[in-house]
């Protein structure tokens, strides 16, 4: 055992001797990419895969080494590269809605403004219509825009471009009634279209989570926070509770008081400081602390 100590030290030290800054910048391109994917991929179903595919190379890495297994050397030399082709496909959905983020990171530059009082008419009226609904127990789906287009989904619906009131949202969310499925989008003071159709979460956290008899507002409330930047409130049909969804992220169980509290902070989001910021910030939503942590 001092013997096998001493060698490793002795190797340690090797690498120290060959350590140059050129080295370091290496490690650090590695170790970002890494940690870039690893943030990507966070809170998704691929987390799993890929860990269960980082210990099977392992496996397979330390397999091969023994030179007591030829055939079985061969073989994974032969089949690694179809291995690692199989990748981007195993991996698509999201590579796809990492590169849909990348591309939307210019929308931040130019945003339009809303003043303070606007903005808080807006959350009232929300928050309003959601407590309401959440008493009679009516199913309701609320997205709000913010910088990303939902013009795709809005050709869904029905289009209103409506002005705001919380006695339209209850009536639209009426059982029965001709738009209550689906979504209603609004933009700024006006209700945009409703009745439209969201696209559906593809990530499984629903799934493992406690709330996961969830059905398909919830899934398609946190699969249009997948894609964008929307926020969207979303009331439960069958027993009345408040959700938000954001950045691929839900949090359940609000109140009228702290739902207030999230939509202050998310309906009109705080102009980056730069554009690297901006950039930043639109690739990792969910970086940093979110709006509800700590309330």
């Amino acid at each position: 055992m001092p013997e096998f100590i001493s060698n490793f030290l002795d190797y340690i030290a090797f690498l120290f001797e060959r350590l140059d800054w050129l080295s370091i910048v290496d490690i650090l391109l590695v170790t970002a990419i890494f940690f870039i994917i690893l943030l990507v991929l966070r809170d998704t179903q691929a987390i799993v895969l890929l860990r269960g595919g980082l210990l099977l190379i392992a496996l397979l890495g330390i397999l091969t080494s023994l030179e007591v297994l030829p055939a079985f050397s061969w073989l994974v030399s032969n089949t690694l590269p179809a291995m690692v082709l199989a990748i981007p496909v195993i991996f698509a959905p999201e590579i796809r809605r990492a590169l849909e983020r990348l591309g939307r990171t210019s929308t931040i530059v130019g945003a339009g403004k809303k003043n303070r009082s606007e903005t808080l008419d807006i959350v009232e009226i929300i928050v309003t219509a959601a407590a309401r609904l959440a008493n009679r127990k009516h199913g309701a789906l609320i997205v709000l825009q913010r910088t990303d287009s939902l013009q795709d989904y809005i050709n869904t619906g029905v289009q209103l471009d409506a002005r705001l009131t919380s006695e339209l949202l209850l009536q639209i969310f009426y059982p029965n009634t001709p738009l209550h499925d689906g979504a209603v989008i609004i933009r700024g003071e006006r209700v945009v279209a409703a009745s439209c159709v969201m696209p559906l979460s593809a990530s499984g956290s629903l799934v493992r989570s406690p709330e996961r008899e969830m059905g398909l507002r919830h899934r398609a409330a946190l699969g249009t926070s997948e894609v964008g930047d929307a926020v969207s409130v979303v009331v439960s049909e069958e027993t009345g509770t408040i959700s938000i969804t954001h950045g691929g992220r839900m949090i359940s169980h609000l109140n009228a008081e702290r739902l207030k509290n999230i939509l202050r902070t998310f309906y009109q989001p705080p102009k980056p400081k730069n554009f690297l910021a901006a950039w930043a910030a639109r690739l990792f939503p969910s970086v940093g602390p979110t709006p509800w942590e700590g309330k």
